[in-house]
């Protein structure tokens, strides 16, 4: 089973930025792709980032340019580096996979002046 817990969050004003990490139980060396995804309030969850295991990376138009996903097997740990945050970001941000495993807590991300 694999579980994640995500961290990072934060309140942030907007043009900031954050980095936030997941921690995956077990090696992810074997797990082709990683997502990050985010849940606004009345929002559906939404896919923001993806790494492929040979480090192929995709993003929607809405964080493209902005958004970086990284991963590091050495250390069981996905990465996503948020820059320009603008209010729309505010989501709680989630890491899983496919096919998807339970979802971990989230880290809020709140970007206001």
């Amino acid at each position: 089973q694999v579980q994640f817990v995500e961290s990072g969050g934060g309140l942030v004003q907007p043009g900031g930025s954050l980095r936030l990490s997941c921690v995956v139980s077990g090696s992810i060396f074997s797990i082709y792709v990683m997502d990050w995804y985010r849940k606004a309030p009345g929002k559906q969850r939404e896919l923001v980032a993806r790494i492929l295991r040979g480090g192929n990376t995709n993003y929607p138009d809405s964080v493209k340019g902005r958004f970086t996903i990284s991963r590091d097997n050495a250390k069981n740990t996905v990465y996503l580096q948020m820059n320009s945050l603008k209010p729309e970001d505010t989501a709680v941000y989630y890491c899983n996979t496919v096919p998807l495993f339970g979802w971990g807590q989230g880290t809020q991300v709140t970007v206001s002046s």
